[in-house]
């Protein structure tokens, strides 16, 4: 049980946290999951918008440091736009 669940009545279970935060490296270091769980962390976005905005808020890099996670993220952005062009086709015809 977390401590937000204390200020809840029974009835309200509270917020919950997404899966997604939990394995993005927010709450948890990526290093000590499981290997199995490190892989998965791959396809989270989260996971490098993170690594960019503590690189652009923390120390003060640019794009010449984290064009390797921005890359990623435009990669799977694109790779979901497809996906999901594909699934809205198959619904209209």
């Amino acid at each position: 049980m977390n401590m937000g669940a204390l200020f809840y009545p029974p009835g309200n279970p509270g917020r919950k946290t997404s899966p997604a935060v939990l394995l993005s490296g927010f709450m948890f270091p990526i290093a000590n999951m499981p290997e199995v769980v490190q892989g998965l962390t791959y396809l989270n976005p989260l996971r490098y918008f993170l690594v960019v905005v503590r690189g652009i808020f923390l120390k003060g890099v640019g794009p010449e440091i984290l064009w390797p996670e921005m890359l990623a993220l435009a990669a799977l952005g694109l790779f979901m736009l497809w996906f999901a062009a594909r699934r809205f086709q198959k619904t209209l015809v």
